[in-house]
């Protein structure tokens, strides 16, 4: 049976929270990044409470003019932010830096940023999540997924023996996050499920640089972590 408009605009909304979720999550912005981007650069209206709104599936029927704004600037960081140096360097130099350091676009599954049009089916609910977003972790799981991370890069070996190869690996270059992971797999702290959402693509790289992971694509790479938690 075919789902009813009222779940599939629920469903939009979650999907939509998650994708803006993730893209902030792996490239460490806050939730200014994208408005003041639009603002300068001319490319249309999105306001901070907007972004903090559609983050949080709070935001129930947002206008064009937003998913126009996400879709440019997504265009935008796609082409390359060299482009936008002279806009931003001398005025904006907190913005340029934060960019420097992460500005991955969101794109669909034919490699293309996604258009106002897929943004807006994606919320409505009509579209799915490109693949390399499509999954959700759960608070309760987010530890024993960590533990799970742990043993999986570190392959039965102490952390200071494989810390310079498994770093090597991991090619964000983020500095908090490259801290945050390094306690990660030295068995520090633990990933929260938010974290691990946005994490989960480039760990997945990374595992495939080391050869550890022969799966193909995020989702499959989660199902193993799974795997390897459920038999702790």
């Amino acid at each position: 049976m075919s789902l009813g408009y009222r779940d599939k605009l629920s469903r939009g909304r979650r999907a939509m929270a998650h994708l803006i979720h993730l893209w902030h999550e792996r490239n460490g912005w806050s939730h200014r990044v994208l408005p003041l981007l639009s603002e300068i650069l001319d490319l249309g209206k999105v306001h901070n409470s907007q972004i903090s709104n559609l983050r949080n599936g709070k935001l129930s029927s947002p206008g064009p003019e937003v998913f126009l704004a996400l879709a440019q600037v997504n265009m935008i960081l796609d082409q390359g932010i060299d482009k936008i140096r002279d806009r931003l360097e001398s005025d904006y130099p907190e913005l340029w830096k934060s960019l420097q350091e992460s500005a991955l676009p969101v794109k669909n599954d034919s490699g293309n940023p996604l258009t106002a049009g897929e943004l807006f089916e994606i919320f409505s609910g009509l579209k799915s999540l490109p693949s390399s977003f499509d999954w959700y972790i759960e608070d309760e799981e987010a530890s024993a997924l960590s533990d799970a991370l742990s043993e999986h890069f570190c392959q039965n070996r102490p952390w200071r023996s494989c810390k310079i190869q498994v770093m090597a690996a991991y090619t964000v270059n983020k500095s908090i996050r490259r801290e945050r992971f390094a306690e990660v797999i030295a068995g520090i702290r633990d990933y929260t499920a938010e974290e691990l959402d946005g994490e989960l693509l480039d760990l997945y790289e990374a595992s495939k640089k080391l050869s550890y992971f022969e799966g193909t694509g995020p989702n499959a790479f989660l199902i193993e972590l799974r795997n390897l938690a459920s038999e702790k």
